[in-house]
């Protein structure tokens, strides 16, 4: 092709990418949850691994903290600017609301100072309790008005409950007053009992289905017929939604409980959403361009785990899309996400 290889401007910006404080805090309650997080030495050099309920939930390497070393891998990457989020594990929404929001106000400040020590090659993406919403608004107003931060992150599933269910309306008007963008992760996902093999299978098959489903949530709850100036993404290119939409499409069309429940169209609603594109695969993600527009991707790269898209912007160049398009998904779809560029 003659068109000019989107990695080449090294101008990409990262949705999606992870830190892990190097150090927890000492829990400052009377009674420590038996689940706040610490950190453990491991094996390996430059990793540590994350502890949980007394386990190793996940061994992690010195990038999720370590600034310097993570802006050394962005050139690479084709990106100058990540947008990073805790690790979702870390979101606790089972904890009592106030341990949560205690964990979530340091993981919060540790990200603002990241974004300071980086000369802005990073933003940050917050985390707030959902467990208690009036909570998560308080500590939503303090991330975007104090720290200011463009983002937050919160999970595909609250303690079970879908993040479309009309309890969690009131953070979402939030989220829209603030003009914060609201960034969806998988986050301890169903089904998990129907899978067989190991553990990582929860991030390879188990993710996906999660986000399909809070997607079709925001969908099937007329979240954005409600709120229709909130930008809201959905991780890992929307998981199984791209599969699901044919199917809530058709069935909006069948049968009338479905066309009486749904305010707008299935597809339409579904072009309103952002995602990600983090589908390791070419084709898939030139599907999902041509489910959700073009205008609606931007990358993801769930940096720095094992389990990552190490060359995001080469994976957009695979793609052989229209240099316009390529664009886009490389910055200008994020730039709208993130209320960098208002149109």
């Amino acid at each position: 092709m003659s068109h000019v290889h989107p990695a080449a401007c090294g101008c990409g910006i990262d949705a999606h990418a992870h830190v892990v404080p190097e150090h927890f805090p000492a829990y400052i309650g009377s009674a420590m949850p038996a689940d706040w997080p610490s950190m453990a030495a491991a094996s390996q050099p430059c990793h540590r691994n994350v502890m949980i309920s007394g386990k190793v939930y996940r061994t992690v390497s010195d990038r999720c903290w370590d600034v310097g070393r993570r802006l050394a891998d962005l050139p690479a990457m084709g990106l100058d600017l990540q947008v990073v989020s805790p690790m979702p594990e870390l979101l606790s929404y089972w904890m009592r609301p106030a341990d949560g929001q205690q964990l979530q106000r340091f993981l919060n400040d540790s990200i603002a100072a990241m974004v300071a020590e980086s000369g802005g090659q990073l933003a940050g993406m917050g985390a707030v309790p959902l467990q208690d919403v009036q909570l998560a608004i308080r500590e939503l107003e303090y991330v975007v008005r104090s720290l200011g931060f463009a983002a937050v992150e919160v999970g595909s599933n609250i303690n079970g409950r879908p993040i479309g269910a009309p309890e969690f309306d009131p953070f979402f008007e939030a989220c829209e007053a603030l003009d914060a963008a609201v960034f969806v992760h998988a986050i301890r996902p169903a089904g998990m009992d129907r899978l067989l093999g190991p553990p990582a299978l929860q991030q390879v098959l188990g993710y996906p289905g999660d986000v399909g489903l809070a997607a079709a949530s925001v969908i099937t709850g007329n979240l954005l017929p409600r709120r229709p100036g909130l930008r809201i993404a959905f991780s890992h290119g929307g998981g199984t939604l791209a599969s699901l939409l044919p199917r809530l499409q058709q069935g909006w069309d069948v049968f009338p409980a479905l066309k009486e429940q749904l305010r707008q169209a299935p597809l339409e609603q579904a072009r309103r959403l952002f995602y990600d594109t983090l589908v390791f695969d070419a084709a898939t993600l030139s599907h999902g361009v041509a489910t959700f527009g073009a205008s609606q991707l931007m990358i993801g790269s769930d940096y720095p785990f094992n389990f990552h898209e190490p060359r995001p912007v080469d994976r957009i160049a695979a793609c052989g899309f229209e240099p316009e398009v390529a664009r886009q998904l490389v910055r200008g779809n994020a730039e709208r996400f993130l209320g960098m560029a208002k149109v």
